[in-house]
């Protein structure tokens, strides 16, 4: 029912190869579109993804409870008490 099929990747511009397998998984877990880079751009995307967590951007911040200067993830609002990791692990 399938076809091999050749397609061009959207980063690199190298052509590569949609196998009959690779289409018919695509139509069992329901996916519509087709791939759009290579084996090879898909890696390489994929493992930068993760890089960029490690850098995210951290805020400084007063612990609302012991009073402690702390970095947390998000940028603090005066709505919300913000606590250092001792303390939020303390209150759960």
């Amino acid at each position: 029912m399938y076809e091999d099929r050749t397609l061009t990747c959207k980063d690199c511009g190298a052509e590569f190869i949609f196998t009959a397998g690779e289409q018919e998984f695509y139509a069992e877990k329901g996916f519509t579109n087709e791939p759009q880079r290579c084996k090879s751009c898909r890696s390489s995307r994929k493992n930068s993804k993760g890089d960029s967590q490690g850098s995210r951007q951290m805020y400084e911040a007063t612990c609302a409870e012991c009073g402690k200067t702390c970095r947390v993830p998000f940028e603090p609002r005066n709505d919300r008490p913000v606590y250092c990791s001792d303390c939020f692990a303390n209150r759960r």
